[in-house]
């Protein structure tokens, strides 16, 4: 049955412009972005087709254009269409924290650094540099490494800190397993980074750590 033979307060574009976007699942999201579906199948059957073959809405949208376009269904179109729709997704995130803003809310920090972190299939450090009022100074990934983890090193961190002039920083890090329980590594790491940037008297404020949840903060675990 195609989608214009439902009823109308269950049509996916008619049921968020009454109830809004938060009212509609995945599959019904997604299917405002595929606009039709295939031969015998609505664009919302296609659309929770496509979630499961990828196992979920993330892997579906973090799937490179050439893997999408393979998907029965999905042609260059709809696959460009769908990472547009991710960018966008990610940008507005980004402008929750702009060069100049006073870092303060939590709740904006996790946001930006999971919109920023949460999809590398590999571990990323990353800093956020602060002036003494705490307000963005840049946002920097620092440091790469492979699915086991990436190399941190307290000197160029130092280094960084100087260029920037900074006087407080803000770590984060991904776990690309997704669990995002701070490792004794972690801690380590941290506390090493701590004592290093206290010698230019540069503070850390809170280190983050990335997973498929909420992003863990050091400071609300009383880790720093």
């Amino acid at each position: 049955m195609a989608i214009t033979d439902w009823p109308q307060q269950e049509r996916p574009r008619e049921k968020l412009m009454s109830r809004g976007a938060e009212a509609l699942s995945d599959a019904e999201l997604l299917a405002l972005f595929l606009r039709t579906g295939t031969r015998g199948k609505s664009a919302v059957d296609l659309a929770r087709e496509l979630i499961s073959r990828h196992g979920g809405l993330r892997p579906l949208l973090e799937a490179e254009v050439p893997a999408l376009c393979a998907s029965p269904g999905l042609g260059p179109a709809k696959a460009v269409l769908l990472h547009a729709a991710l960018e966008l997704g990610r940008r507005f995130l980004d402008a929750a924290i702009r060069r100049g803003d006073v870092v303060t809310g939590v709740a904006d920090t996790r946001r930006f650094l999971c919109a920023r972190l949460r999809h590398h299939p590999y571990e990323v450090f990353a800093a956020l540099f602060l002036d003494n009022r705490h307000r963005l100074i840049v946002y920097e990934e620092l440091f790469r490494g492979s699915v086991a983890g990436a190399s941190v090193h307290p000197r160029e961190v130092v280094r960084r800190c100087l260029q920037h002039n900074a006087a407080a920083v803000v770590f984060a890090h991904n776990h690309p397993s997704g669990v995002a329980e701070p490792s004794r590594a972690d801690r380590e790491i941290t506390e090493r980074l701590r004592d290093a940037l206290a010698l230019i008297d540069v503070r850390v404020l809170d280190h983050f750590v990335v997973g498929d949840g909420e992003p863990v903060s050091f400071a609300e675990r009383g880790l720093l």
